[in-house]
């Protein structure tokens, strides 16, 4: 039967332990740099080794995120910094940079490459894509249904991957890889680990057309419930899952402890029960049943974390039922109401147990108030008596109360250090040296010993006697499906015969069973001795130490002693030579495209899905050029960035919409995503990279030239002009940069507007999408909001971006190709801003000036940068 890993986030050394005590297969961890969770502790390469050591021993796998853009003069850093995690014993990578991921395949093969759920995959060409990498596991992006979860498990298993998911944890609004909120309204890039979740802050929707704010059942527009698949562990195991991820780097190493501990019965239950249905499997090895996920799991996940549970898109949902809009952060357990006030105090009838050190809060009318609980009072009928101060005084009968900290679910870092389950054997024959030899224990051996049996995990026990056990079960059965047995041994000096008291079993049972402070626990200990032999206890405690010291040695002897491959440097490729400097305009309506070709733009892109019409651009027509519906010759069509397959629940199986008639062999398109490259080069197409695909340094500019044969690049709009420069020096082909117009900040599947209630999910002929909305956020910024026909929605920048006044720097720093987006423009605007962007180009090769500057415009990254 498949191994189905459990995979749990590691913010530091703790959380670590915690996620293995828990029963964790394997922990995925970030170092100081290039990792995005940068407000994490991490970890240094030091402790990494460590990490690793402690990992190893359990049979537990350690990967290294690396899942950030790299930026130009940060190439040799991050390659560095790979290659020595690989030698402190990581045992894969998970990556966002496609010039990384290509880099690591070429220069470290034995690496495992894992493409970050940052990369965006989520249709077969992504697939296929990463296969092109050289990855061997892929994290699918959330946002996807099962069925469609199931199809792409079955098309990475026929080019040799694994499919990881998201289990548990935080769900990002934005599609993974696809937010700059963050980064253009704070300078603080998700894309870099420096998210500062914009996305849970307080909006408003505002109808443009009618100038109001619409009403919504909260304030937090954008922010989602927690993910919880703990009822679906089952249908993810079945279809073909490899790992279930729990997110959380940046929890407490309590909520790792707990989230992993249910997750482990959960999936053990899903294991078992698949074995049993297997006739082939051998009942002796199968995984042991567990009890079912019950009620009592489910409150200690929501007292772990939790903004309330959904399974979301795995079930199709995506409309309001997903979102948290009335509370962005932890809500934790819902204890009751409030029954009375007096005295100073509240009075709470509650059926859960409260503990002293119990952090609550009370959900009033004029805000929410925390209290930390003092010791437990109860009044003659059971309420619990909670002292009230300054800080709680609008507490009031009827007000909601929740326990967002448990204190007694806090993780004691050396309470709990999960041990090995090992077997020894200890050799006592006269005249020949003592000998003590252990390995590891399998399933079998803690069945046949009664370490564990069919019922020790479906008892009502309690929750730490049942994770110790599950954590032990596991330790084996991860440790038994290694390629060779691991064995520590160790002799000493020739036995003798006794010349007192003779040495028995039990002297001998108990001396090496002495394991104290050690990792190991011994379940089975066979002693083949002599009778009448003697020996030395000290000794026999020596021998015993070595041989644990071998078996330690053993169990890490994978990673000990890596050595990095010599690798020829790249030649460079030829330099790309532009014949001159054209503007570039993406226009949404055949009006606009008229428009900005009158007004000189020398290409034309037109989205393959309109933004604003309740149609796709280029619909409704026999013929798919796009000239056939009302727009000019020569536009070349954009791939969306978001593009599932047709299957089980997901919009483009409800719209039945095929973007990709618009691809022609030896005709231009602009590709969105790292799937719609690989697309694009299938279908023979002239390929444009486009802003969402973060090309960012030189690695990623040379892997789409090689790789897909990609003509020019649209640049990232988080570069510096610094880096643009260092960027385009002998560039292998033409680079591009937006130049004036609106910057999209997010792509989400879910709809904004349903905010204002519920819809038919009609999307195409939505009479919301005819009228301009907007997010109004606390200081007054309006962000543009356009929904799809797909129903997917696309959030602009409050500000729009004017770097016309910067066209001589740019020139000279190496750029050719400049873009005016006119997705929020009309015809007349549309054709004002590309007649800008023509004089600045003008002025500047005429006499190297260059314009004003527009008021009221941001000129983005280009001179402040990202953290």
């Amino acid at each position: 039967m498949k191994h189905v890993e459990l995979l749990a986030p590691a913010g530091n050394v703790v959380a670590l332990h915690a996620a293995v005590a828990a029963g964790a297969d394997a922990v995925y961890l970030g170092l100081e740099t290039f990792n995005a969770r940068r407000g994490a502790d991490n970890f240094t390469i030091e402790t990494l080794r460590e990490a690793c050591d402690f990992a190893h021993l359990r049979g537990v796998s350690v990967y290294v995120t690396m899942n950030t853009v790299i930026l130009p003069g940060e190439v040799d850093a991050a390659l560095e910094c790979v290659r020595q995690a690989y030698r402190a014993g990581a045992d894969g990578f998970i990556v966002q940079d496609i010039g990384l991921a290509a880099e690591i395949t070429r220069t470290l093969p034995e690496a495992s490459l894992h493409l970050s759920t940052q990369m965006n995959t989520h249709n077969l060409a992504g697939v296929r894509a990463a296969a092109r990498l050289g990855a061997e596991r892929i994290t699918l992006a959330r946002e996807l249904s099962l069925p469609e979860v199931a199809l792409l498990c079955a098309a990475a298993a026929e080019e040799g991957m694994e499919v990881e998911v998201f289990a548990h944890g935080a769900l990002c609004v934005c599609y993974s890889g696809q937010c700059f909120m963050s980064s253009m309204i704070g300078g603080r890039s998700a894309n870099r680990g420096m998210c500062a979740q914009a996305c849970r802050l307080p909006y408003e929707l505002k109808n443009g057309a009618l100038q109001k704010s619409l009403p919504s059942p909260g304030g937090h527009l954008l922010s989602p419930q927690d993910l919880c698949t703990v009822d679906m562990v089952p249908q993810l195991v079945g279809a073909g899952v490899a790992s279930l991820k729990i997110e959380g780097r940046m929890k407490s190493p309590e909520y790792v402890a707990a989230v992993v501990a249910v997750y482990r019965k959960a999936l053990d239950g899903a294991l078992a029960a698949r074995a049993a249905e297997d006739a082939t499997e051998d009942a002796i090895e199968a995984p042991v049943p567990t009890a079912p996920v019950t009620d009592d799991d489910r409150t200690r996940l929501t007292e772990a974390f939790s903004r309330g549970f959904t399974t979301a898109y795995l079930e199709g949902e995506r409309g309001n039922a997903i979102m948290s809009y009335q509370r962005p952060n932890n809500r934790g357990l819902f204890l009751g109401r409030v029954d009375e006030v007096r005295d100073g105090a509240a009075f709470l009838s509650s059926s859960q147990v409260l503990a002293e050190g119990d952090v609550l809060e009370f959900w009033t009318r004029k805000g929410n108030a925390v209290a930390t609980l003092g010791p437990v009072r109860t009044d003659r009928k059971g309420c619990y008596h909670i002292p009230l101060d300054s800080k709680t005084r609008t507490v009031r009968a009827g007000d909601r109360v929740f326990r967002v900290r448990s204190a007694e679910a806090a993780f004691a870092d050396d309470a709990r250090e999960p041990l090995v389950p090992i077997v020894g054997v200890a050799t006592l024959h006269v005249g020949e040296p003592l000998a003590v030899e252990f390995h590891p224990a399998t399933v079998a051996d803690l069945r046949q010993v009664g370490f564990i049996d069919d019922d020790s995990l479906t008892e009502a026990l309690d929750s730490a006697t049942t994770d110790g056990l599950a954590t032990t079960a596991a330790i084996a059965r991860r440790l038994q499906m290694l390629p060779e047995v691991p064995v520590g041994s160790a002799e000493g000096a020739p036995v003798e015969t006794a010349r007192t008291r003779p040495v028995s079993f039990d002297d001998v049972a108990a001396h090496v069973d002495r394991l104290g402070n050690t990792p190991f626990q011994l379940v089975r200990l066979t002693v083949d001795m002599d009778d009448g032999v003697g020996i030395g206890f000290s000794a026999l405690h020596g021998v015993r130490a070595r041989a644990l010291d071998d078996l330690a040695a053993a169990l890490n002897a994978p990673w000990a002693g890596r050595r990095l491959p010599r690798v020829a440097d790249r030649e460079p490729l030829p330099a790309a030579h532009p014949s001159g400097c054209r503007i570039a305009v993406t226009v949404t309506n055949p009006a606009c495209a008229r428009a900005a070709k009158r007004a000189g733009a020398h290409l034309i892109y037109v989205p393959a899905l309109n933004y604003r019409r309740g149609e796709a651009v280029i619909a409704g027509q026999k013929n798919a050029a796009a000239e056939q519906a009302g727009y000019p010759k020569g536009c070349i069509p954009i791939m969306p960035v978001v593009d599932h397959e047709a299957v089980g629940l997901s919009r483009e199986a409800a719209v039945a919409y095929d973007v990709w008639k618009y691809a022609d062999g030896g005709k231009p398109l602009m590709a969105e995503s790292l799937a719609s490259l690989e697309r694009a080069d299938e279908e023979g197409a002239l390929i444009s990279v486009g802003a969402h695909v973060p090309v960012t340094n030189e690695l990623a500019l040379r892997t789409v030239r090689e790789m897909y044969g990609a003509e020019r690049v649209w640049l990232s709009p988080e570069l510096t002009l610094r880096q643009i420069e260092d960027l385009a020096h002998d560039a292998p082909l033409e680079l591009g940069v937006l130049l004036i117009g609106a910057t999209e900040l997010m792509v989400t599947e879910h709809c904004m507007l349903m905010s204002q209630g519920p819809c038919n999910e009609d999307c195409a002929t939505c009479s919301r999408r005819k009228s301009p909305h907007f997010l109004k956020d606390r200081k007054g910024f309006e962000f543009p909001v356009i929904t799809d026909a797909m129903g997917r929605s696309h959030l602009y920048n409050a500000v729009e971006l004017d770097v016309a006044s910067s066209m001589p720097e740019l020139m000279a720093a190496g750029i050719s190709a400049f873009m005016v987006d006119a997705t929020l423009m009309n015809a007349e605007e549309t054709a004002h801003a590309v007649g800008r962007a023509i004089r600045a180009l003008h002025v500047a090769q005429n006499d190297g000036n260059a314009i004003a500057k527009m008021p009221n415009t941001t000129s983005g990254h280009l001179y402040r940068g990202v953290s």
